[in-house]
């Protein structure tokens, strides 16, 4: 029987400015393990991404990623305390209960890519 295992599956997300995207997720509190070739790549635990040094404006404005977490409330309060929003002037909004029986809240990086972070309600 052949091995289909999947181990890992990465998104590239796109930066206008590489280096200030850098900077922005690694205050965020996602560790950086490596770099080089114009992608670094990021992790939060076992959660991982590539950051590409490569931005088509629509995209960044298009590129939604999401995070499916077990506390809600301590990642807002953990993007809150990052201050990450004043620094890079970018975009928190509040936790909202959705219709999808999730809790989450958005948070934009500073090429404009939108971060869903919610926690499952059932």
């Amino acid at each position: 029987m052949a091995n289909l295992r999947i181990t890992e599956i990465k998104a590239f997300v796109p930066s206008m400015d590489f280096e200030l995207s850098q900077h922005f997720y690694k205050d965020l509190g996602f560790t950086m393990a490596s770099e080089g070739g114009g992608v670094a790549y990021f992790h939060f635990g076992h959660v991982s991404f590539l950051l590409q040094d490569f931005c088509a404006e629509s995209l960044a404005r298009n590129f939604m990623m999401h995070i499916l977490v077990e506390d809600v409330d301590a990642w807002w309060n953990h993007v809150q305390a990052s201050g990450v929003v004043p620094k890079y002037g970018v975009r928190l909004t509040p936790i909202e209960a959705q219709p999808w029986k999730m809790r989450d809240f958005c948070l934009s990086d500073p090429s404009g890519v939108l971060w869903r972070i919610g926690q499952n309600t059932d």
